[in-house]
């Protein structure tokens, strides 16, 4: 699934919930601003089979120019596939990992 095969309803919520994540996620991180991304499609950098948005709290100083985030992204995913066949090698976290992030997170938003 692509975030061009999303219909209206569903690109207009996805991005509302980024929206409303967003804020939370920059105050917990202490950042002052944020860098949202989408990559659509393989040849922008998408590795999973479904849409979401990166939502990458930013500081001042992370990096010389800001738009230098995206060689980033870039780089990891490479050493990311470089390391996994996504499709036969990727392992699931456990389900203690993502309790404690969940509840971390879940703070934000009581």
């Amino acid at each position: 699934m692509r975030f061009v095969d999303l219909t209206t309803d569903e690109a207009s919520d996805l991005w509302l919930t980024a929206q409303k994540i967003g804020g939370p996620l920059e105050k917990y991180h202490k950042a002052s601003s944020l860098t949202l991304a989408i990559q659509d499609g393989p040849q922008a950098g998408q590795t999973v089979p479904h849409v979401h948005i990166h939502i990458l709290p930013r500081k001042g100083g992370d990096f010389e120019k800001p738009d230098e985030v995206y060689d980033a992204l870039d780089v990891k995913e490479a050493e990311l596939k470089k390391k996994l066949d996504l499709d036969k090698e990727r392992t699931d976290r456990s389900l203690e990992e993502m309790s404690q992030e969940a509840e971390e997170y879940r703070k934000l938003f009581l």
